[in-house]
This record gives C-alpha cells, structure tokens and sequence, in this order.
C-alpha cells in the first residue's frame, strides 16, 4: 500500500472521480464536508490542508483530508466548522491507521465529527448523536411523523407563520438562491447570535467568510452551497446556507431577525427549507451534532459521530494529550450533564450581554 501526500489543488481530475466515486458508493460517506469539493475549496484558503492519497496494487482506494499544524498535530479540513470528517476509502480497503497518520507526518490526528465505519476508529473514541431529518419517503410523510411526534410544535408554527404574514405581509421562500446580498444579512444575524450568546463570532475571521463566499458560487450536481432565505413583506427574516451532495443537505449557519423572534422564524424557516429541499430531491438534512431544541422537535432519527483521537508514541502526542484531552474530557462531563450544561450556557449569555453593552 501507498500513501502520497498531495496540496488539494494538486489533485487531478482522475483522483477527484475516483474520490467523489468512493463518497458515492458507501451511504456514511454522504455528506458534503467529505466530498472534494470541499476539501479543494478549503485548500485555497488554508495552506495546512493536505490530502493523502492511499493506492493499493494499483489502485485508488483511499483519500484521506486533513490539516497538519505544528508538533505533528493533524485536525480535520476546516476543523471546529466541519460536522462530519474522516477517510473516504473502498469498503474491501484495508488501512492501518497507525501506518495513515506515520505517513502523513502526525504524531496525532484528533476529531471530533468522525463518520461512521472509520479504520481511524481503533482507538479509544465516544459515539455522540447527530440528528437527522429523514425525507427519503417525501415531504408528505414527513409532514405526518411530525403531526405524530411533534404535534404541538407543528401546529404551533404554522399557526406562528399564519400570523406573521397577517401582522407583516405575504411570506416568500427562496430555496438555493446564488445571490450573495441575502449571505450578507444572513452572517449579520450569526455574528450578532455568537455575541449575544458569548461564543466566538466565526465571520470575524476573513478566510471564513471567503469559505462560505466561495463555496455559494460553487453549483454542480454532485456538491453545491444552498443559501436559502425566508422573507415577509420583501425583507428578509430567517435564513440558512449548508452544503449538498445529490442527496444530502447539512445544516450548517442557521439564523434569524431577532425583531421577529416572537414569531419563531426559525422552525418557520426549517419547515419551509425541508420541504423545499425534498422537491429538490434531498433524502436526508442532517442537523449535526449539538443539543438544541429545535433539532429535537425535527428530526426522524440519528446518526453517530465519533469524538477521539489517533496518536503514535511521540513527544507531540504527548503534548497533545495534555493540552486537548482533560479539556476534552470536562467538556464531555458539562455536555452529558443538563444542570452543568444550563449553567454554562446561561453563563455564555451573560458574558455576551457584557461584552455587548462594554462595546456598545
């Protein structure tokens, strides 16, 4: 077996087939953070992107994205953005994960989003649910689980959207628009989110912001970025921009006009991009992992993600584990915990009340 490193731009076209060819055939790997594409665009904006290309007697059978920072220390393409990572392989491959990262030049390769069915998985890991919203069976049947399951919430937003357009105006969904203006308000709303919330405002860093700006100008079959926006009255209120396969649509920056929040414009959104998406032939949104309410009023069921790392004996790694893996740990223990979980994230928000009434 052969592993060669490569930069993402220097793949050619007969490694990008292969590549999307093996995404293709294996269901775990649907999901467009693991096509290509993605990795590709990242590539242009983060000089640490590699990608190991496996060959086995000849043949590809293996590609392998990651980032390599100082001491050895590998991460996931993008990593603390992406919601499913891993290696794209041949379900008959056989790859020694140990041998993978020695090739690449890692002491560790730690994730925290790792797909399912990984030769990376050999190590010690834990499994975290990734919500999903299944409409393999359309939009109509999904409609039905949720008057099932989700009843009260159903009902709730629709009666919300009633009254909204009553109070405001009619109500327009664009579903995959390539109009970069509504992207503008769209990261407004998030970055005024993450302050009020006291997380760190992602579209304060420019090559994000040039990731989610290059990533909507790219629209083929197999990959494309999907911004689609709620407006009332001509002005916009709820919106969202993800990623799709053929067949799969990944939440990824969901955010709304808090002047409307009494009206729950965001389930108001989801409801209307999950049906517009099934139209577009979407089988799966996959949610991603995190514990939020509205992903549990919406999804059908869930996927598995893995949380852990894969080390060789080594100085870096060493250093690694003293750094990341207490913390990692804590984390778990406030994660799995609701009183410790509430508490933490009460105390986000009043740092972010602070720190927005400190710079007002």
């Amino acid at each position: 077996m052969r592993i060669t490193l490569v930069q993402p731009r220097d793949l050619g076209q007969p490694e990008v087939t292969r590549w999307r060819a093996l995404q293709e055939a294996d269901a775990a790997f649907d999901n467009p953070f693991l096509s290509p594409e993605f990795t590709i665009t990242v590539g242009e904006l983060r000089e640490q992107t590699r990608v190991a290309v496996v060959e086995d007697g000849g043949e590809l059978v293996g590609f392998f994205p990651f980032e390599r920072h100082p001491l050895g220390i590998g991460k996931p393409v993008a990593a603390g953005l992406t919601d499913a990572q891993g290696l794209v392989h041949a379900k008959d491959a056989e790859i020694d994960p140990q041998a993978l990262i020695r090739a690449c030049g890692l002491s560790v390769f730690e994730f925290d989003h790792l797909v399912a069915g990984q030769p990376l998985l050999a190590e010690r890991h834990t499994l975290y649910p990734s919500p999903i919203i299944d409409l393999s069976d359309g939009w109509a049947a999904y409609t039905e689980f949720l008057k099932a399951n989700s009843g009260k919430t159903y009902k709730s937003t629709l009666a919300k959207s009633r009254k909204l357009q009553r109070d405001v105006g009619p109500l327009r969904h664009d579903y995959a628009t390539t109009d970069p203006e509504p992207l503008r308000a769209l990261l407004g709303w998030k970055t005024d989110q993450y302050r009020r919330t006291g997380r760190t405002d992602r579209f304060a860093i420019r090559w994000i912001v040039e990731l989610v700006e290059r990533l909507l100008a790219t629209q083929t079959e197999s990959f494309a970025g999907v911004l689609d926006m709620v407006h009332v009255d001509g002005a916009p209120v709820a919106g969202h921009f993800g990623l799709r396969t053929r067949t799969t649509l990944v939440g990824w920056f969901p955010a709304y006009d808090t002047a409307y929040a009494k009206f729950s414009p965001g389930l108001i959104h989801h409801l209307a991009m999950a049906e517009a998406a099934s139209a577009a032939g979407i089988q799966v949104i996959d949610m991603g992992r995190g514990d939020k309410e509205y992903k549990e009023k919406l999804k059908t069921g869930e996927l598995q993600v893995a949380e852990g790392r894969v080390a060789r004996a080594s100085a870096g790694a060493g250093v690694h584990w003293m750094l990341r893996v207490p913390v990692r740990k804590a984390r778990g223990a406030v994660m799995a915990n609701p009183l410790l979980l509430k508490t933490a994230d009460r105390a986000l928000k009043t740092y972010g009340r602070l720190r927005t009434a400190l710079s007002a």
